[in-house]
């Protein structure tokens, strides 16, 4: 029997939430579309982002958008579920955006990829790994030229930036 979706009950299997740890999360659109190469579309998600920081319920590390998927990297909050943020950015974006953009339809593939980061893993290293992305894919040649990015010690460090409000 076939599963389309197979994959992403695969994806949950072992997943734990666990307040204060580091997360690379990693979304991608329904059949890889570039739907998030618009400046609309890529702030809508964005925004998103930072409603979910605004909510105390994860604090954004860094990010990338691409034009098919998004890497964050976040630290869960207290009463936070992994699953349960994923979800609400999904949904939530996927409502605006297609609003937006005059789309009907799935917007993300189901589930998501996480990677719980190790203590002895160095934050700045792998938020440079995650903006670093575009470079990658040879998307742009300089960093400076994607503009769908940010990290927190742009600002002063992700140790300058408390959790609750």
């Amino acid at each position: 029997m076939h599963r389309p979706f197979g994959g992403a009950r695969l994806l949950r299997k072992g997943r734990c939430s666990l307040e204060g740890q580091v997360y690379m999360i990693t979304a991608c659109i329904w059949q890889r579309a570039p739907i998030l190469d618009t400046l609309h579309a890529a702030r809508i998600l964005v925004k998103e982002f930072r409603l979910i920081e605004q909510e105390a319920m994860a604090r954004s590390i860094s990010y990338v958008i691409m034009p098919d998927h998004f890497h964050w990297l976040i630290r869960l909050g207290q009463v936070a579920d992994l699953s349960g943020i994923v979800k609400q950015v999904k949904a939530r974006s996927a409502y605006r955006i297609n609003k937006r953009l005059g789309r009907r339809g799935r917007l993300w593939q189901p589930g998501f990829h996480d990677r719980a980061i190790r203590e002895e893993e160095d934050l700045r290293t792998v938020a440079r790994y995650v903006v670093a992305n575009p470079l990658r894919a040879g998307l742009v040649e300089d960093i400076g030229k994607w503009p769908y990015w940010d990290a927190v010690w742009l600002e002063g460090g992700e140790e300058d930036r408390p959790l609750d409000p």
